[in-house]
């Protein structure tokens, strides 16, 4: 048989098998052979034929990645973090190739000798591949089907990708070889290899096409502030209330403020106080407008939500607020109010705080949504961490679940546990959300519930005001997000698109977009005007559990399950830095209000102070030069008592309130 009857018959086996790739790599060298005029390795067609021949045994798959990983594990150090990086996704789809062949049985075997070294990044992939027992199982389940018809993204260094192909070559795996052409896209970079945490796209692994990615990534968003805000009417006065004010009248309100606040701002004397506030009066009329620098050059767009009046009482709250903000940077850290939740037996899910930290709500397992008012409450606060005078400070407060001691008010009407809370900006409403599949509008001047609301089919993981009020979103176990309105019992729109859960939400400051986070560690943005996906973040290795929006509306933090933080950048779409430094779930971030720094509370118990003006502040050469931003400086690391965090929010005056429940006995 001479060498144009072999390759006939193998296109033949090939196409009868289905072996689309080695098919592809058979077509590609007689296309090369028709157009060079000569064969330079006569043998290839017989080892595709032998490949495809063998192609019904499952040990192949079992002995060719055994040697990969052999060969991974035993290069240079220098190269072998890349190198690894090729395991997982080799894996994976060698895993969905034996059950899809129907060796169900040689599959688990498979799985269960080589998944302990993916436990650590890709614990919750391997839970849900778990659950596949049979072919039918793997055409069921969305994430495999889309990962299957999806590449994965590496990133390699020019040596190492050529080591990479050296192996393969010499050793003739073609199984290896196969899987490795059809599933995984290797870009490749000139100069030395980068470990995983100076890259943070370096294995993209998902659920959504890069290419879907990137074509949803080139429409337009309009990430700027909304115009005519009353922040921009304050800064274009200089800060003024109003010319009607006097300086004295001003200042009766401030103490007027100030006792209503027991909580904000360091319980230290009279004399403490006043030495503070005096470093700081000077400070706040000078940087009014180092912030107009920062936030107010950000472009002004209209808003494409009907948005609620103000009222003149709300207003002015707001105006003084903004008049006695602090102004913090990495040289001024601010302090932390911190809301202790003691024998909760395990039972706390979820909490919030008010924009001025009066009330602190708890969601329990119990269905009740429990809410502290905090000028009802003694001054109970004991000290968890105190730092020098110009360093940030954890002050504690203490909440039970002793009416009699710690009065709260009870509120019930849920028939499942609570997983999320959130205040309206104005701190008289709350709303509570379910495993109960149903949203939970409650009334804090009544003690009352006023509307249930009901369109999820699943949980509700999480829920959140709008920046203006009146309008929601939350997000659920039925991979939507939806955008409601108090006023409204049905959603106003319907955000589908994620592959699994979607975890958390957060509006943008303009209220014309809200993010979502999901379970296939992708965030998303979503214009709420029209419904459309208009961002997809690509870059997590776990669930997405935690979001929060830049105050000038133009980047955006995720926090993981594994501890990663990542900034984004809106407009592009292109993760600007990750943030290393927690070693377990990131369950809250927060801006502070002039936007220099980010907060981060964690499973670890720490709160971590992060500088964002050093990382986005680059000059277009020095991003030209790298690639991608340095990354974010780490402030301060504030541990607590035993204590994970919660929840994180800066209120208007730039004091940072966190809560979380007290992990072992006192």
């Amino acid at each position: 048989m001479d060498e144009e009857e072999i390759d006939k018959a193998v296109m033949a086996y090939l196409r009868k098998k289905g072996f689309k790739e080695a098919e592809r790599v058979l077509q590609e060298e007689q296309n090369r052979v028709s157009s060079v005029g000569s064969r330079s390795d006569p043998e290839i067609a017989k080892q595709i034929l032998t490949f495809a021949e063998s192609g019904d045994g499952p040990l192949r798959y079992h002995e060719g990645y055994s040697k990969l990983r052999t060969w991974s594990y035993s290069s240079l150090d220098l190269y072998k973090d890349e190198l690894l990086r090729v395991l997982y996704p080799v894996f994976i789809h060698c895993f969905m190739d034996l059950v899809a062949k129907g060796y169900v049985q040689e599959a688990r075997r498979f799985f269960n000798c080589f998944r302990d070294d993916h436990e650590m990044m890709h614990k919750r992939d391997l839970q849900k591949f778990e659950g596949i027992l049979t072919p039918s199982h793997l055409e069921e389940m969305e994430f495999a089907c889309a990962l299957r018809q999806s590449k994965v993204n590496i990133k390699l260094c020019q040596y190492s990708y050529e080591l990479l192909l050296q192996y393969l070559q010499k050793t003739q795996s073609l199984t290896m070889l196969g899987i490795i052409n059809e599933h995984i896209n290797f870009k490749v970079s000139p100069g030395h290899p980068s470990s995983i945490s100076d890259d943070a796209d370096a294995v993209s692994l998902i659920g959504s096409s890069q290419d879907i990615a990137k074509q949803v990534n080139q429409k337009e968003v309009h990430w700027g502030l909304l115009e005519d805000s009353i922040e921009e009417r304050f800064e274009k006065h200089g800060g003024l209330l109003s010319d009607s004010e006097k300086v004295d009248g001003e200042n009766k309100e401030a103490d007027g403020e100030d006792k209503k606040r027991p909580v904000e701002g360091n319980k230290q004397g009279a004399s403490a106080k006043k030495m503070k506030k005096d470093k700081v009066v000077g400070a706040v009329g000078k940087n009014v407008r180092s912030e107009t620098t920062t936030v107010s050059v950000a472009p002004r767009v209209k808003p494409e939500l009907k948005l609620p009046v103000m009222p003149p009482d709300e207003e002015q709250s707001i105006l003084e607020d903004l008049r006695n903000r602090v102004q913090i940077s990495s040289l001024a850290l601010p302090s932390v109010s911190f809301y202790t939740f003691i024998n909760t037996h395990n039972g706390l899910n979820c909490s919030a705080v008010s924009h001025d930290g009066a009330l602190v709500a708890g969601g329990f397992s119990d269905s009740s949504l429990k809410v502290w008012d905090m000028s009802k409450i003694g001054q109970q606060a004991g000290s968890i961490n105190t730092q020098g005078e110009n360093e940030p400070s954890l002050n504690g407060h203490v909440l039970g679940s002793d009416e009699r001691k710690q009065p709260y008010t009870l509120f019930q009407g849920h028939a499942g546990p609570v997983y999320a809370a959130s205040f309206s900006p104005r701190g008289d409403y709350i709303l509570s959300s379910s495993s109960d599949a149903t949203i939970r509008l409650w009334s804090n001047k009544l003690n009352a519930n006023l509307v249930c609301y009901k369109g999820h089919n699943y949980p509700v993981w999480d829920v959140q005001f709008s920046p203006v009020g009146h309008y929601f979103a939350s997000s659920s176990h039925d991979r939507t997000a939806r955008i409601w309105s108090m006023d409204r019992i049905q959603p106003l729109r319907i955000m589908a698109g994620h592959l699994s859960d979607v975890d958390c939400v957060q509006w943008h400051p303009n209220c014309n977009y809200i993010a979502t986070g999901s379970s296939d560690k992708t965030v998303r943005l979503w214009d709420v005007h029209s419904g459309e996906c208009v961002r997809i973040f690509i870059g997590h290795r776990s669930m997405v559990l935690s979001l929060a929006m830049s105050p000038d509306g133009r980047y955006m933090a995720s926090g993981d399950e594994d501890g990663s933080i990542m900034m984004w950048d809106l407009s592009t779409g292109r993760c600007i830095t990750p943030l290393v430094g927690h070693t377990s779930c990131v369950w809250s971030l927060a801006f502070s209000c002039e936007g220099t720094l980010l907060a981060s509370g964690s499973a670890d118990c720490t709160v971590k102070l992060w500088d964002v003006t050093a990382s986005t502040k680059i000059s277009k050469t020095e991003e030209s030069r790298s690639g991608s931003g340095s990354r974010l400086r780490s402030l301060k690391t504030l541990p607590t008592k035993s204590t994970p965090v919660y929840n994180l929010r800066f209120s208007r005056r730039n004091l940072l309130f966190a809560t979380g429940a007290l992990s072992k006995g006192v």
